[in-house]
């Protein structure tokens, strides 16, 4: 958990595992200050408005779709041992013995096999993983089979019993559209078995992963998310997983829902899936930059020949642009012939290709010289610092 501490998330916070420690309750990535000793639940009736499918005539309430997927639920606990810290100035403790504790989360049964996909700061760090599937009360105690920190996604497998095959059919985000109505069933606080409803708010939002690197193509939503809810499925109106619940933006008022969430794609969590399956791990794509988007009002602040683009700040020395000798100052301006308006435009492409990939960049240098570089992707540290 020192690793989600360390790391800056603005004002992201991962929505799962809630972790009850030293009489606290912390969440990945800060702590919530609870302020009183008793915590009062207020429930309200939930609506019954039907949630149209887009592809035919069928509607489905937002009820019917939580009898449907809410037994492919998961209750997700982890165990946390203590551990020993070395900063004493950390103002999160560090320097002291960390108490260990149960962080609990959600997460999606996919297959009758008995493989329960979650997000991997729900069990990072944990001891023993331990699974409940839908209303059962039965523990199962769970393996877990691979875990991929820069996509925040694990694999579990857990040996179900007669009458838990109850997985979820999984869709394609890439057909999802914003205003699309969505459902979320998770395990918010701890409360198990919890429905929200909303719309998809916005596409192709990009998260930062426990490891520092960039999420592409992530799914914004106005249904509530709540620490706990990480890992949880994000639903269509046919009833087909469309992502994994993962973050939500406070906006500095709390560590609350204020209708901002976000779910990893289903597509990227079924190719990072694939991977563990047939490889015990998951490699992706490493350039070695930094920089920033080049705008209108920088390019004549720092009087550079281009309103679009991005300024390389920085080359990882060793690195794929090292080796191809790209170097700070340069403007990277197409990749593949496609123009670059954006970081998120270099990100996205790094994230869609496969370590030892060749990736054509045009780039500008000194006083408007174009040159055309190659580099050959690496495969991505463990780390971005």
């Amino acid at each position: 958990m020192r690793r989600f501490f360390r790391t800056s998330f603005g004002s992201a916070l991962l929505g799962g595992a809630v972790v009850a420690v030293l009489g606290g309750i912390v969440v990945a990535a800060g702590l919530l200050d609870t302020g009183h000793n008793t915590t009062t639940t207020i429930t309200a009736p939930l609506s019954s408005a039907p949630v149209a499918s887009k592809e035919s005539n069928d509607t489905n309430t937002v009820n019917q779709i939580y009898r449907h997927d809410g037994e492919g639920v998961a209750f997700i606990e982890s165990t946390l041992e203590p551990e020993e810290a070395s900063n004493p100035l950390n103002p999160f403790g560090e320097g002291e013995t960390q108490g260990g504790g149960v962080a609990t989360g959600s997460g999606i049964l996919i297959d009758n096999e008995g493989h329960v996909v979650t997000n991997n700061h729900v069990i990072e760090g944990a001891s023993k993983v331990e699974v409940k599937l839908g209303s059962s009360e039965t523990e199962h105690r769970a393996e877990v089979v691979g875990t991929d920190p820069a996509t925040d996604i694990a694999l579990l497998k857990v040996d179900v019993s007669p009458g838990e095959e109850d997985s979820l059919p999984l869709g394609d985000s890439s057909k999802v559209q914003v205003g699309d109505p969505v459902v979320a069933i998770g395990n918010p606080f701890g409360l198990d078995r919890t429905v929200t409803a909303g719309i998809v708010s916005a596409l192709q939002r990009q998260i930062q992963a426990p490891d520092g690197f960039s999420i592409s193509h992530v799914i914004q939503t106005d249904a509530a998310i709540n620490p706990g809810n990480s890992g949880g499925p994000l639903i269509d109106s046919t009833g087909e997983v469309i992502g994994i619940n993962s973050q939500i933006q406070t906006g500095g008022s709390g560590d609350g829902n204020v209708g901002i969430g976000f779910a990893i794609p289903i597509n990227t969590a079924r190719e990072v899936i694939e991977q563990i399956e047939k490889h015990g791990k998951v490699e992706h794509a490493f350039i070695g930059i930094s920089g920033g988007s080049v705008t209108p009002a920088l390019a004549k602040a720092l009087k550079l020949p281009v309103e679009k683009g991005v300024l390389v700040n920085e080359v990882v020395k060793g690195s794929p642009a090292d080796k191809a000798g790209i170097v700070g100052g340069d403007i990277i301006t197409e990749v593949d012939g496609k123009p670059i308006n954006s970081m998120e435009d270099v990100i996205n492409a790094v994230n869609g290709a496969q370590p030892g990939d060749k990736m054509e960049l045009t780039i500008l240098r000194g006083d408007n010289e174009t040159k055309h570089v190659t580099v050959t992707l690496g495969v991505r540290p463990k780390s971005a610092e």
